[in-house]
C-alpha cells in the first residue's frame, strides 16, 4: 500500500487544535478535512476513523505537554521551583482571550460515560503526566512523598484549568495555591 504523502505531526497538531477548540462530538469529519488540509482517503487510510485520529492526536498532544513540562521543570533552579513558575504560567495563560483549558481535561469532562475506551486513553495519559511530575519530583522528596506531591500538583492543575475560564483576579488564586502547595518555594515566585 501507498504510504501517505503528508506530514503526520502537521495533521496531528492542525486536529489537535480543532478537537481541543470543538471537542470530539462538536468536531465534524468535514471539520477535520478542512482543519488538517488533507482528503477523506487520507484520514481514513492513516487514521481508520474519526476516533482513530482523536487516538493519536490525544497521544500527540500528551508527548508534547509532557515535553514542555519536563523541559521548563529541567530548565529552572529546581524542580519546586519550576513547578511555581509552570503553576503561574498555567494561570496567566487562562487570561488569554483564545483560552482554551487543557486538551485532556476537557476530553475527560466531555468523554466520560458516553465513551468508556476513549475515557481511559485519556485516563492513561493524565497518569503518565502524574508519574512524570512524580518521577521529576522524586529528585528533591523521597519516592512516597514525590507520588503524593504529584497527585496534590494535578488536582491543581485540573482546578487551574477549568476554573481560569471564569478566572478574573488571578492574585486570589495565586494565594490559594501558596496555602494549598505550602511545600513549594513561592518566596521568589509569583508576585
Amino acid at each position: 500500500m501507498p504510504r501517505p504523502q503528508f506530514d503526520r505531526n502537521i495533521a496531528l497538531n492542525k486536529s489537535v487544535d480543532l478537537f481541543w477548540q470543538q471537542g470530539f462530538h462538536a468536531a465534524s469529519m468535514q471539520q477535520v478535512f478542512a482543519a488538517t488540509g488533507l482528503k477523506p482517503g487520507s484520514i481514513y487510510h492513516a487514521f481508520g476513523s474519526k476516533e482513530g485520529l482523536f487516538k493519536e492526536s490525544i497521544e500527540h498532544y500528551t508527548k508534547l505537554s509532557m515535553a514542555k513540562a519536563r523541559a521548563q521543570l529541567e530548565q529552572a533552579t529546581s524542580i519546586s521551583k519550576g513547578i511555581c513558575e509552570l503553576l503561574e504560567r498555567l494561570i496567566n495563560e487562562s487570561q488569554n482571550r483564545d483560552y482554551c483549558s487543557c486538551l485532556l481535561v476537557k476530553s475527560q469532562l466531555e468523554l466520560n460515560i458516553e465513551h468508556p475506551e476513549l475515557n481511559q486513553l485519556i485516563t492513561q495519559n493524565l497518569q503518565k503526566t502524574e508519574d512524570q511530575y512524580a518521577e521529576l519530583l522524586s529528585q528533591e522528596f523521597d519516592s512516597d512523598l514525590s507520588k503524593i506531591y504529584a497527585s496534590s500538583l494535578m488536582l491543581h492543575i485540573f482546578g487551574i484549568r477549568v476554573y481560569g475560564y471564569q478566572l478574573k483576579d488571578t492574585s486570589q488564586l495565586l494565594k490559594s495555591l501558596r496555602i494549598s502547595l505550602h511545600w513549594l518555594p513561592w518566596e521568589n515566585s509569583l508576585n
